[in-house]
């Protein structure tokens, strides 16, 4: 099993549910039943992937959340909230999860989400590992995106981006001008569709446009059509 998977749940059910259907595409488990147990092992271990269920004894899965976002920015997160709990999918969202799944789900959808986050973990370890990077910088005017080192810069100023919010920005800048509806962006770059999970997108270009709009009430980059969807801007970041 070459893959790992930090899982933070409490209901020991799920907890076998998750494992037997994860080892069943050759991926390890590390289990956490408390949130304080998790948090030790996500800030001293390295995972492919976490996931996190929000309610937990101790610290919530969304303290787990932040506090990994805030030293590991590129760590990969899915977050498991009640299926009534649309606050605590949002705030997951706006914390820097990656992506979230509602209690119950199908054991179909699960792994095709993990498969999906864990593809995208190992392009980014296949980038950073290629030996021919000079095809690595996407630039347009003042935003300069570099997939080998998966840093961005605007305006000469570094950006703290999440993996999701970078792969978010380098799929809409390699398309400038073209609009997407939330459906398209949530296959295009997380990987899948599922009817029901299109806040996912909202969520992370809300937390895109506050790190690289001037003003994100009223967004000149990553700009709104609306009724259709989102589009890049190139003349936002000073293209011609």
């Amino acid at each position: 099993m070459s893959d790992c998977i930090l899982l933070v749940e409490d209901d020991l059910d799920i907890t076998d549910l998750i494992r037997v259907n994860l080892n069943e595409l050759g991926i390890a488990i590390d289990h956490a039943p408390t949130g304080d147990k998790g948090l030790s092992l996500a800030l001293n271990k390295a995972y492919e992937l976490m996931i996190l269920d929000v309610m937990l004894p101790g610290i919530s899965g969304l303290d787990i959340c932040r506090q990994v976002r805030a030293s590991k920015p590129e760590q990969a997160i899915m977050m498991l909230t009640s299926k009534n709990s649309e606050t605590d999918r949002v705030l997951g969202l706006e914390l820097g999860a990656d992506d979230y799944m509602t209690k119950p789900f199908s054991v179909k959808e699960l792994q095709a989400r993990v498969r999906a986050q864990l593809r995208k973990v190992h392009m980014l370890k296949a980038m950073r590992n290629a030996p021919d990077k000079q095809d690595s910088i996407v630039k347009v005017g003042s935003l300069c995106i570099n997939t080998a080192e998966h840093s961005v810069s605007f305006n000469q100023r570094a950006l703290d981006l999440t993996a999701t919010e970078f792969d978010l920005l380098l799929y809409l800048a390699r398309h400038p001008n073209q609009v997407f509806s939330r459906s398209q962006l949530l296959e295009s770059v997380w990987g899948y569709h599922h009817s029901g999970y299109e806040h996912t997108v909202n969520s992370h270009i809300n937390r895109l446009r506050a790190k690289i709009e001037k003003d994100a009430t009223d967004p000149y980059v990553v700009q709104t059509v609306w009724g259709v969807g989102y589009k890049f801007n190139p003349s936002g970041v000073g293209a011609t």
